[in-house]
């Protein structure tokens, strides 16, 4: 077993790092390894304009899915947590998980049948970008909070305020997003690290102007190869950074509650 999951570990982490060698690389053709070592292609995509205008759309593809994600996932969660019962929750948490199932292409396809008519002309805007991305990202947020909503045992918590005369304004501002403050910031980094690697539906859906980083840095593949590797490592970076932050921001949370009060 030892040899098996170390095997795993040199066949996932081996493409990783010949992107990094690559990226540093002088020259890379029909080899096993890079030539040289130079460091002039990060500074390439730095100064790039089309990577340059599609990082910017990615961060505010980003910034818009994690703001549309605490929009409606935190209300979604708590419906599902407060109010559905049995058979009808079941029902609920599937159809919220649905856009996990359903293969990214084939929601793609269906927003160019919608969106590309002459009543619905949206495709190619930034807004149905996000909304993809939100359609995306959703049922990790509401499984993430429904979950620690169950653990924290939000519900006995609202019932001891409302029998203290606390209205539901309050109880949502003194009980509600206290407790899941450490569990939404948590879903959000979640939520970014899904969010800025996102290819498929992007590369369908964007416009010319609205194009993320990933789709842009599919093009740069069929030019320099240490170009491409620079740019597959910055992007690699960003959600690498994402999702160590959000594991970090649960460990923190864990150690928190975990610690005795005085």
């Amino acid at each position: 077993m030892p040899s098996i999951a170390i095997a795993y570990l040199i066949f996932l982490a081996a493409p990783v790092l010949l992107l990094a060698l690559g990226s540093f690389g002088e020259n890379w053709s029909n080899t096993l390894l890079p030539n040289g070592m130079t460091g002039r292609w990060y500074a390439e995509v730095a100064s790039d304009p089309s990577f340059r205008r599609a990082f910017v759309t990615s961060l505010q593809v980003v910034g818009a899915t994690c703001a549309l994600n605490l929009l409606i996932g935190l209300p979604l969660a708590y419906a599902i947590q407060a109010g559905a019962r049995g058979g009808v929750r079941i029902a609920a948490r599937l159809l919220t998980l649905m856009p996990v199932a359903v293969p990214e292409l084939v929601l793609a396809f269906g927003f160019i049948l919608v969106f590309s008519s002459d009543a619905l002309p949206w495709l190619g805007s930034f807004w149905l970008l996000a909304a993809g991305h939100l359609v995306l990202t959703l049922p990790y947020t509401v499984t993430a909070l429904v979950a620690d909503m169950e653990q924290l045992r939000l519900d006995e918590y609202e019932h001891a305020a409302a029998t203290l005369g606390a209205s539901f304004a309050a109880r949502l501002r003194d009980v509600t997003l206290p407790l899941l403050g450490t569990s939404m910031m948590s879903a959000m980094l979640t939520v970014a690290a899904l969010s800025i690697g996102e290819f498929q539906l992007s590369n369908l859906v964007s416009g010319f102007l609205s194009r993320t980083y990933p789709v842009v840095l599919l093009q740069a593949f069929y030019g320099a190869t240490g170009f491409a590797c620079a740019a597959t490592i910055v992007l690699l970076s960003l959600a690498i950074l994402a999702s160590l932050a959000s594991s970090l921001t649960v460990r923190f949370a864990g150690s928190s509650k975990a610690e005795p009060v005085a």
